[in-house]
């Protein structure tokens, strides 16, 4: 199945059906009166999360979405049926946008969440609704109300415990890879990765979710390369694990380079935790390793952790250290409080 974030979808509610005109008609009743009845309810507009679903591929073969009708009334002051609801199924974790792609409409963070997007059109009274003492016999009925069009923006934000970030190569995927029963695509060129992938850690007894999006590149955030387009995937993370090449010449550069795309980005991936590792020490001497360590923990200004996704060494520890962050933030948010500063970079 393709992956697909953003979909832009036309919708519509249905319009309320037309009020009747009508007068009582018996045999042996001379004057029986009006008797139209109102018409029908128009149908609403209504997104709803739903489990099993991580695309919103279904939106790019059907945009359009209209509510049914309401139907007219009828006489012997017969309602008209209301209009059949349309419901838009979508993953958890979407947001829904209105036509500027930047009002939030409704964030959908729970399964069976629901939100009305379109209220149909009321239905028009019949004209039993103005019988008057002065006016017996009214040939007047309102039309229904018209339904309500508009068009909004539907964007996904996976929902994870950890978000990866790197350069283009930096081993997230073989990381995923390594500790999930995910199956990226991994290959020694950037750029491998071309969606986010999704896999589930266990450490200690313990699951938690890893998302792996698209490497970013410098000027991701003015929409250099893939990573900007997936950023906001990563925004609903607990904590974010940055590896770090150790087979680059200059580690601190490829460190920084992520630092300042996370920053002007913008929003609160800045003062998210972070824990830092050096990736890929199996190609190292002990002696590289030591200094490249030393090298990245003076620009972080904390700890840094070394790994190698293929040998699995330091896996493990930095498994727990992911888990002690999503712990200690599941807290934070129990208790209703903000990230501090010093949570980033993450300190063991």
């Amino acid at each position: 199945m393709k992956f697909l974030d953003l979909a832009k979808v036309y919708i519509r509610s249905g319009s309320g059906g037309n009020g009747c005109i009508s007068f009582r008609r018996e045999k042996f009743i001379e004057y029986g009166g009006p008797d139209g009845g109102d018409g029908g309810h128009g149908g609403d507009v209504v997104v709803e999360a739903v489990d099993g679903l991580n695309t919103l591929i279904d939106f790019r073969y059907q945009q359009h979405f209209f509510a049914e009708n309401g139907r007219p009334g009828q006489g012997s002051q017969r309602t008209g049926k209301s209009g059949d609801d349309i419901v838009l199924r979508v993953p958890v974790g979407t947001e829904v946008l209105d036509e500027d792609e930047e009002t939030v409409i409704a964030d959908l963070m729970e399964v069976g969440q629901t939100v009305t997007l379109a209220r149909g059109g009321n239905g028009g009274f019949g004209n039993l609704h103005f019988k008057t003492s002065t006016n017996q016999a009214p040939r007047r009925a309102n039309p229904g109300q018209p339904g309500i069009e508009r068009t909004i923006w539907l964007r996904l934000k996976l929902i994870a415990d950890v978000g990866l970030l790197g350069l283009p190569n930096a081993g997230k995927s073989t990381f995923l890879a390594a500790t999930s029963n995910a199956r990226p695509k991994i290959a020694d060129y950037p750029f491998t990765t071309l969606v986010p992938n999704l896999g589930v850690v266990g450490v200690d007894g313990v699951e938690f979710v890893v998302a792996d999006i698209p490497g970013l590149i410098e000027g991701a955030h003015e929409g250099r390369g893939l990573g900007d387009q997936f950023l906001g995937h990563v925004e609903r993370t607990s904590v974010l694990l940055h590896l770090v090449d150790g087979t680059t010449e200059d580690v601190v550069e490829d460190w920084q380079t992520i630092v300042t795309e996370l920053e002007m980005y913008g929003g609160i991936l800045a003062e998210k935790p972070r824990v830092t590792v050096l990736n890929k020490v199996d190609a190292l001497l002990d002696e590289e390793i030591a200094e490249k360590k030393a090298e990245l923990e003076e620009a972080v200004g904390g700890a840094v952790m070394v790994m190698s996704g293929v040998s699995k060494q330091g896996v493990t520890e930095v498994l727990r250290a992911l888990r002690a962050q999503i712990a200690e933030d599941k807290l934070r948010q129990a208790k209703g409080e903000e990230p501090e500063e010093e949570d980033a970079p993450w300190q063991p």
